[in-house]
């Protein structure tokens, strides 16, 4: 049992969505693990950047509606949730909990949320399927071009109703950690197959890649393909003509290009360019349940979390992870209430002082 499962009955009774989970988890991870997980690659400016940026928006409340009832429910490429929150890809969980995904996907289906499982994940996709409710694979197109259709191929057969390919990482920067070795467990192959420092040249991304990718995926596996990593309106359009489903307005949590624009500021641009042609979502620095409010309100359909949900992971396990979900969605639902909006509809650029 690590050190966070034992405190897990405990803390997970503070989970909530506040910017407060990352020094919680601190204390009870392992050095390495934490490191792993709050890294940015190299002065950390786009990490310390990003959840300022949706902090830096101010609100024009709408006032005598009827917000007597309060709808946070949402539709995504027809999986009907909960609230319009959900769990981003991350690597690893099993550092963070000895069930790894398979709890992540367990708290992520009692909140009636979607789980975005990461290719690098240290539990395999039956296992997490097992537990899950809607859940879609993160996909990094890989030097090894066989390796990427097996991973898909197994994805597709465990139940995957969409593939998300990563686009920003063509390569990995060296990032903020002191190299402590990461404390993965050695005697599991998927482990050794995904871990830093025992990657085979063939599982490192492909940086030829180009936008012929989504079609390719797409035809690979049937599903629909959402492009993750888009920042710039000319880039969305390119990825939609070539066949995307949806966009994932996001800077990879500050751990690719330092000093790359913050998700809050990139995504009305990204927005505007799609219009309602595909769904956009976005990641990055969203601690809170207004947050989220100000992400709709600049374009987004829905958001997602990552290090949120491995901090509540490490500090609660699977009951954490549905306690962190149930507070983004009450929070989001209060802060609709009080700008006037019964819905998600109601959520629109002038609720933003200024303007997107």
């Amino acid at each position: 049992m690590t050190a966070a499962q034992e405190v897990s009955g405990s803390a997970s009774a503070g989970i909530r969505a506040s910017g407060e989970l990352a020094e919680l988890a601190r204390k009870v991870l392992p050095r390495a693990a934490y490191e792993f997980y709050a890294a940015g690659s190299d002065e950390e400016i786009s990490v310390g950047e990003a959840a300022a940026a949706w902090r830096g928006r101010r609100l024009l409340p709408r006032v005598l509606r009827d917000v007597s009832s309060v709808e946070t429910d949402v539709d995504l490429l027809g999986t009907r949730l909960a609230s319009p929150v959900l769990a981003g890809p991350t690597a690893f969980h099993r550092m963070a909990h000895d069930e790894g995904e398979t709890a992540t996907a367990a708290g992520v289906a009692a909140a009636g949320s979607l789980l975005v499982l990461s290719s690098r994940a240290t539990r395999h996709p039956e296992d997490v399927a097992a537990v899950a409710g809607p859940w879609w694979y993160q996909v990094y197109w890989l030097r090894d071009a066989e390796i990427t259709r097996r991973q898909v191929d197994r994805a597709v057969a465990a139940g995957a109703r969409a593939l998300v390919l990563t686009v920003d990482a063509p390569y990995v920067p060296p990032r903020a950690t002191s190299g402590l070795p990461l404390p993965l467990p050695e005697d599991d192959e998927l482990c050794r197959s995904v871990g830093i420092g025992t990657r085979l040249p063939g599982w490192e991304q492909d940086p030829s890649l180009g936008l012929d990718a989504i079609g390719r995926l797409h035809r690979m596996s049937g599903l629909p393909v959402l492009v993750k990593g888009v920042l710039r309106a000319d880039d969305a359009r390119a990825c939609v003509a070539a066949g995307a489903a949806g966009l994932i307005v996001s800077n990879h949590g500050g751990r690719q290009l330092d000093r790359a624009v913050s998700s809050a500021d990139a995504l009305p641009a990204v927005a505007a360019a799609v219009g309602t042609e595909v769904p956009v979502l976005v990641d990055g620095g969203i601690r809170t349940g207004t947050d989220v409010l100000v992400a709709l309100a600049l374009g987004a359909r829905a958001v997602l979390l990552g290090r949120p949900v491995v901090w509540s992971l490490a500090l609660g396990g699977a009951v954490g992870v549905t306690t962190l979900l149930d507070s983004y969605r009450a929070q989001l639902a209060t802060s609709m209430a009080l700008a006037g909006c019964a819905r998600l509809a109601d959520i629109d650029g002038e609720l933003l002082y200024g303007g997107p």
